[in-house]
């Protein structure tokens, strides 16, 4: 092989690297949504959590382990809620640039319920409501953010990125537009939740969450909870108790007994949406459909 020919090989095979797109990690399927679109066209980032897992108690594999040793970034809302991940986050991902959801200056962030708390995780929701991804104004803030983190740590695709999340917020603002349309109708109308994990929600679009029938998703209500619960129903005229696909739908059914309140679900994370970029605003999308279906009068 010719001396220059191979010069300008072993040129290329060393400057290759400089050219990779960096290897992100996200940790729950909606940011995993939101950084699969700044990233569409340049590469696909990582969901870290399956389907269905709970963020509030998780424990890592070995493959989950291996991924984040190898990430250039890890995009996570923070110890709030993914709080099995901050001391792999400082052992396994020690190199890994993190981009924490809470800490961005631009977030809104609710104050969080007093008494929530996970019993046997050994942590709390600090003084914040942690599920903050359901503000879509904080989503297109993390859209913002996400794209000049990986301008910075790819510039080769910077105006790529930039160009993908102006697309991404566009898009969120018309949604958001259609859904306080859809969900005027129904905003007087009182509802119960499975558990504290739709405020950011529900004040986006003006809607009343009367109650929520446990504060902690790990620890089911007892007896007494139940019966309190009913009584709420009773009291403030609620309509419908929101189970979780996650949790045991008999809790819902056994406030609602004799009451008249519809059951529906609500999955603040939308482990049944397939992953990808269409992914966050379809779960938007499904929980306004599931809140104004059953909050309607009957036909």
């Amino acid at each position: 092989m010719p001396y220059r020919i191979l010069i300008s090989l072993l040129l290329l095979l060393v400057q290759l690297p400089l050219f990779a797109a960096p290897r992100v990690v996200a940790t729950i399927q909606p940011l995993h949504a939101l950084a699969a679109g700044v990233m569409e066209g340049v590469a696909e980032p990582q969901l870290l959590l399956p389907p269905g897992a709970s963020p509030h108690s998780y424990a890592l594999t070995p493959s989950q382990a291996q991924a984040l040793a190898q990430a250039d970034l890890v995009v996570w809302v923070g110890s709030g809620l993914e709080q099995f991940l901050a001391k792999p986050l400082r052992t396994l991902a020690a190199k890994a640039d993190s981009l924490e959801l809470a800490r961005l200056d631009s977030i809104k962030l609710l104050a969080a319920t007093p008494g929530h708390a996970h019993a046997g995780s050994g942590h709390d929701h600090a003084d914040y409501d942690p599920h903050l991804w359901l503000d879509v104004g904080n989503a297109e803030r993390l859209l913002a953010a996400l794209a000049e983190r990986l301008a910075a740590l790819d510039p080769a695709h910077a105006e790529t990125y930039r160009r993908n999340a102006q697309r991404r917020m566009a898009q969120l603002q018309r949604l958001d537009a259609a859904l306080q349309r859809q969900l005027e109708p129904v905003q007087a109308v009182p509802f119960m939740v499975f558990h504290d994990a739709y405020r950011y929600f529900t004040q986006r679009y003006g809607l009343f969450e009367a109650t929520a029938l446990t504060l902690n998703p790990e620890r089911p209500p007892g007896a007494r909870a139940v019966i309190q619960a009913r009584q709420q129903v009773s009291d403030l005229k609620v309509r419908c108790i929101f189970s979780e696909p996650q949790f045991e739908p008999g809790l819902a059914e056994a406030v609602a007994r004799g009451s008249g309140a519809r059951i529906a679900v609500l999955d603040p994370i939308g482990a049944a949406i397939p992953p990808g970029p269409e992914a966050y605003p379809e779960l938007l999308r499904r929980l306004a459909t599931a809140l104004s279906d059953c909050l309607s009068e009957p036909r």
